[in-house]
């Protein structure tokens, strides 16, 4: 299929997504899935294939997305009904000052994206936030956009994730320095994605905690809240297990029964069911709540997840079917044939793969196995290699829009319009981007 062709079809398709969401208000859940049948059937996928991969994107989505989402659902009702939240809060409050808690929010999220999947730490710490926006009354953005900006440096810059690991993998880069040229990238682009960006949008954008997420409205007895030593240490706990698991996967063999151990336990699945059946017991049974009403607390968290749970599935649909439909392949050939320098190379294909299929895994996996085969010619090792792999990693998390399940996983937590989340989150995740790969450049010009 000639070139052109492919990425106008692609383009077409992402036109006429915002066209059905923004003008004529189809749902977004409904829209995706029209849009994904028109992408894959005008890019030449057969009916049969085309199904099965729109099956396989939801299927792979929700797979992961569904569990984590229910189990902290209900992690954070708990943490709200019993105080926890409130707990947290008064303490970030007392603690930096009202206008230093963005910055914390920040700091906490990138120290916590480093060992856990973006979207563990995010469901994790949301009542937090939740909780913030209620007593302050200012925009849900001012709490929520520096915690993201943490989370999603870390998460994708820093191995031990998944995203940058791959990259290491595929290019021989060092790990060790993949973790310092990630530090040194990562800090600067939450900085600026985060606090500072958040704060401006935030006063431009009023978002209000949305109807359906249940936050109770109720006036505490600060000293009937729960400990913050306690709530520390039950969200710290599936945290450690996660990093456990990450950490003697990078150190121990398959055969150890030590990282066996850890890989069952410091599984997100696993380790988030650990830390709701530890709220559940700790800040509800412990504090005086029957087994019915831990029951109800439980199901009344399920009731708001269903339609998140479908919109971010449609966004995995969607982002399936640009995948199988070869693009990646085609706009990685395009430009690996370009003469641009090996850091600048790798972040253009990353990030125009991420920006027409969705996926930053994808796009960093992809970018990496092109710059792969031109490591050697170019004699590229030790320190280079590791600047090369963060600027794969920067490139891959650029723009964030509506082929991107996280987009729309961010869109239903806020409660946002499409254009006020390309507005935020959007811009959030190009700034992260930009910034940590302009640092990049910087470093390197000490190793070139």
């Amino acid at each position: 299929m000639p070139e052109f062709y492919l990425l106008s079809t692609v383009a077409a398709a992402i036109t006429l997504l915002l066209f059905f969401v923004i003008t004529l208000k189809v749902h977004a859940f409904v829209a995706l899935f029209l849009v994904s049948l028109f992408a894959g059937l005008a890019t030449g996928m057969s009916t049969e294939s085309l199904l099965f991969s729109m099956q396989k994107g939801m299927g792979e989505t929700l797979g992961f997305v569904a569990v984590i989402v229910g189990l902290g659902a209900m992690f954070g009702q708990m943490l709200d009904v019993s105080g926890g939240a409130s707990r947290l809060s008064h303490t970030l409050i007392r603690t930096f000052g009202e206008h230093r808690v963005p910055w914390a929010l920040g700091f906490t999220g990138f120290f916590v994206g480093i060992p856990v999947f973006f979207d563990v730490g995010f469901i994790l710490l949301m009542p937090v936030v939740y909780r913030l926006a209620q007593k302050s009354g200012r925009s849900l953005l001012y709490y929520a956009l520096p915690l993201f900006a943490g989370l999603s440096a870390a998460h994708s810059l820093i191995p031990p994730t998944p995203g940058p690991i791959a990259v290491a993998h595929l290019i021989g880069a060092d790990l060790g320095w993949m973790i310092l040229f990630g530090l040194i990238a990562g800090i600067p682009a939450m900085i600026i994605s985060g606090p500072l960006f958040g704060t401006y949008i935030a006063g431009k954008i009023q978002v209000p905690i949305p109807d359906y997420i249940p936050v109770d409205e109720r006036v505490e007895d600060e000293d009937e809240l729960p400990g913050f030593g306690l709530l520390i240490t039950i969200i710290a706990i599936p945290l450690l297990l996660m990093l456990l698991n990450t950490t003697t996967a990078a150190f121990l063999t398959e055969a150890s029964n030590v990282r066996a151990f850890f890989a069952f336990a410091g599984h997100p699945f696993t380790a988030m069911l650990l830390s709701v059946l530890l709220v559940f017991y700790f800040l509800g049974i412990r504090r005086g709540y029957s087994k019915n009403d831990v029951l109800a607390i439980a199901g009344k968290a399920i009731q708001p997840t269903g339609m998140i749970m479908l919109v971010t599935g449609a966004g995995g649909v969607f982002k399936q079917v640009l995948i199988d439909s070869d693009l990646n392949s085609v706009l990685g050939g395009i430009l690996a044939e370009s003469s641009m320098p090996p850091l600048v190379l790798g972040y253009f294909i990353a990030a125009a793969i991420r920006i027409l299929q969705g996926s930053a895994t994808v796009a960093m996996v992809t970018s990496a196995g092109l710059m792969a085969s031109i490591i050697e010619p170019l004699s590229l090792e030790g320190p280079v290699l590791g600047l090369l792999a963060i600027s794969i990693a920067a490139g891959g998390i650029i723009a964030s829009h509506v082929n991107d399940s996280g987009f729309w996983l961010i869109n239903r937590y806020l409660g946002l319009d499409v254009k006020n989340t390309l507005k935020t989150w959007t811009v959030l995740e190009t700034l992260t981007s930009l910034t940590s790969f302009i640092v990049i450049l910087i470093v390197s010009l000490v190793f070139f």
